[in-house]
């Protein structure tokens, strides 16, 4: 094969592997639109549709971190097959549900082979494409996947459930999984892991999972219970003993299952907690959102998703064809600076949005300054999260860049949707209208997130380093050196 042709494999393979990225990025919002005639076909009541969600991410945010280890140790192309089997597998199953209890099962079992598919993909990517230049444009296909999908996802539940019925967003999932299988087994190279016996801890397996499992349903149930209640108190605190357990343990043993040599870098313990922050404020700017458009500006679903049009337009344009660029010409961190800047700025002027709103005045531009900030903060952040990775330690890094995202994700959307619910609830007592209730909530969650994008902005400026000019083409040529290396 000439070099060419090598060169041409990897690209393809690369879009392979987003587009099986895509497909489960999708499915975490394409559900949200199509919920309310789940609710009315399946006659379910309204505390029990939300485990269609959360069965999905208790499982999804628990499973990452060991599905990144475990393809570090048998192969990611194995494991990632075997995640894009179960996902397909476990969206036929929904497609055909016709009880509640089975199609929250068969979404916990989705959420599961989604993990499995996620947590290696980034590693993958990473060992692909060694050379800084081509690495830098590759993580930015994967960012535009990982940041735009969600917007995409409203967009197509909106056209198929309105157009057809709920079960196509699930039978949709069954062509593509499929065809992104043999075509993943045609154009992925297969990489022999390290060995079970490099990494095999049982034991920290359970407890690691066990822990964020826990840890991941006491957040979701926050809504119901309370910060304050003997169930929310009870269940973090065993949820955080058995992490501290795990994190102990692998500092103690000898072939630990997450090294602990990864949190080293600054670059990488910095990147990802930055990536967390973030994650809350786009989540808040995202989900809450989409709630003031359809219930205070009474937008339907297709509207909604259109809505969010631009921002992906721009996610995608600057993802695709500039961020390479830029944060090979300045390096990601001075990149990621000023975008985070923009992040702040369009929650902040989403804070203002009125019950009235226009789209025009109030909408438009959040949304061009969430594509700015999304478009070029996530290839950067990725880029330095991964920066500290071996071959060896890609996968458990890619796990980590994912659990970072979701279960960040599902802490701040749990705190921010419940103190909006605090607000909304205050003034309907108070004798406010619906419409007004509901937006002054939304403002609180829309100004805690701008705050929290600040702290992450000054642990970039206070945490992360410039990449020095020289060890990125260095560790180019030695693979089982970091692709990226901080400054001293």
């Amino acid at each position: 094969m000439t070099a060419a042709e090598t060169d041409r494999r990897r690209w393809l393979a690369l879009y392979v592997l987003c587009a099986g990225v895509l497909m489960i990025v999708l499915d975490a919002t394409i559900v949200n639109v199509a919920l309310p005639s789940i609710k009315e076909d399946l006659d379910f009541s309204q505390a029990n549709l939300a485990w269609v969600v959360n069965a999905y991410l208790i499982a999804f945010g628990a499973l990452l971190l060991l599905a990144g280890r475990i393809g570090d140790l048998i192969g990611h192309r194995r494991i990632f097959l075997i995640g894009l089997g179960v996902f397909t597998a476990a969206s036929l199953l929904c497609a055909v549900a016709q009880s509640q209890e089975v199609l929250i099962a068969a979404r916990f079992i989705q959420g599961a082979g989604g993990a499995f598919a996620s947590a290696v993909t980034l590693g993958m990517i990473v060992t692909m494409f060694p050379d800084p230049r081509e690495q830098a444009k590759a993580i930015g296909v994967y960012g535009f996947v990982a940041s735009a999908g969600g917007t995409i996802g409203l967009l197509a539940g909106g056209v198929l459930t309105d157009l057809i019925n709920w079960h196509w967003i699930f039978f949709v999932n069954i062509p593509i999984g499929i065809a992104t299988a043999v075509l993943a087994r045609r154009l992925v190279e297969d990489h022999r892991g390290i060995g079970l016996s490099e990494g095999a801890d049982v034991p920290g397996a359970v407890l690691v999972t066990g822990g964020l499992m826990l840890g991941v349903y006491t957040i979701l149930q926050v809504h119901e219970e309370g910060w304050g209640s003997a169930q929310t108190l009870g269940l973090g605190a065993v949820s955080l003993a058995l992490i501290t357990a795990f994190v102990v343990r692998q500092g103690r043993i000898t072939n630990p299952l997450m090294p602990l040599r990864l949190f080293h870098s600054r670059n990488v313990s910095g990147a990802n907690l930055v990536l967390a922050l973030t994650v809350v404020g786009m989540f808040g700017m995202f989900f809450l959102g989409a709630l003031y458009l359809q219930l205070v500006l009474g937008y339907d679903p297709l509207e909604v998703g259109l809505a969010f049009l631009p921002a992906t337009l721009i996610m995608g344009t600057l993802s695709l064809g500039f961020t390479d660029k830029v944060n090979m010409r300045f390096g990601p961190r001075r990149v990621l600076i000023p975008t985070l800047v923009f992040l702040v700025a369009g929650l902040l002027l989403f804070a203002r949005a009125p019950v009235d709103g226009n789209y025009l005045t109030d909408v438009f531009p959040v949304m061009i300054l969430l594509g700015l900030g999304a478009g070029l903060s996530f290839p950067a952040l990725m880029m330095l999260a991964m920066s500290g990775a071996t071959p060896s330690d890609s996968g458990l890094a890619s796990g980590l860049v994912n659990t970072s995202v979701q279960v960040g994700g599902a802490i701040g959307l749990a705190v921010l949707a419940t103190l909006a619910t605090e607000r909304t609830d205050g003034l309907l007592a108070d004798g406010e209208s619906t419409a007004a209730a509901l937006n002054a909530g939304y403002h609180v969650a829309y100004l805690i997130g701008a705050a929290l994008v600040a702290v992450a902005l000054a642990v970039a400026v206070g945490v992360l380093r410039t990449e020095a000019p020289t060890a990125a083409a260095e560790a180019a040529q030695n693979r089982a050196e970091p692709v990226y290396s901080e400054a001293a």
